[in-house]
């Protein structure tokens, strides 16, 4: 009888082409609520800037070999993982130059999924950080990824960049990943004591109902002061109300968003 073959882990994309909405925040903060409850989680850079791998400490500039090797190269990912508080595929500058190296690539918009099959069995949990844009490595994010998570300011201007999100899905169930689905779009930098965040966010509820997630992610301090000193704010300030509300989130996905 032929070995079962090894369970496939969940994989999550974050995205939103609008830069600044905690993407990479969210990332690896709800990646350390699940390994807080003993879920094994990789986090993948998918992001030139590097964000999400120098928020572990690690400086982009010294990796090698990087996730550009591994959508380049075919490298397997296994060599671009670091482990700080969690397992992270780093990402480098030179993923910059990713979309023009893999632009005559046979498909190249598969690289990523193709990276992940040598780890099934390993993790339970992938977050996939996509760059602020709707390129090839969003896409090849979004080909490799079961669910979206839509991580959304609360003001007007982000709500636009919801419904190119949503094109860009659509195009990509048709052509690359029919599978692929939006699991939550999460307010996040809420500040509840202005009334343009809470005029944004009934407009949120009331055009995408309960696709919203009920975790609220509010401003604070506390989330541009862990990635200073290398860490998640669950670890940097493990009893504030910011850690609280990842794990909230976390309990809302590991329930199938049952909102």
């Amino acid at each position: 009888m032929a070995p079962a073959a090894a369970p496939r882990p969940k994989v999550i994309a974050f995205a939103n082409q609008k830069g600044g909405v905690a993407k990479t925040t969210t990332t690896l903060n709800l990646a350390a609520a699940f390994a807080e409850e003993g879920h094994r989680v990789l986090c993948v850079d998918m992001d030139p800037q590097g964000n999400l791998t120098m928020s572990q400490g690690i400086d982009p500039d010294t990796v090698e070999p990087s996730m550009y090797d591994v959508l380049v190269h075919d490298v397997p990912i296994t060599e671009a993982i670091r482990t700080v508080e969690m397992d992270i595929a780093c990402a480098s500058i030179d993923l910059a130059g990713a979309e023009i190296a893999m632009s005559t690539k046979i498909g190249r918009e598969r690289s990523l999924e193709k990276a992940f099959r040598t780890i099934n069995g390993d993790y339970d949990f992938i977050c996939i950080d996509t760059p602020p844009s709707l390129g090839l490595l969003t896409i090849n994010a979004l080909t490799a990824a079961d669910k979206v998570i839509v991580p959304v300011q609360c003001e007007y201007l982000s709500m636009r960049g919801l419904l190119q999100l949503q094109n860009t899905l659509s195009m990509i169930r048709e052509n690359l990943n029919p599978d692929v689905q939006i699991e939550g779009i999460l307010p996040t930098l809420v500040d509840a004591r202005t009334l343009h965040a809470q005029e944004a966010l009934e407009l949120l509820e009331e055009n995408f109902g309960d696709q919203v997630f009920a975790s609220r992610i509010k401003k604070t301090v506390r989330f541009a002061e862990a990635p200073v000193k290398g860490m998640s704010v669950l670890r940097y300030e493990p009893n504030g109300p910011a850690a609280d509300s990842y794990r909230q989130l976390a309990k809302e996905v590991l329930s199938h968003g049952q909102r």
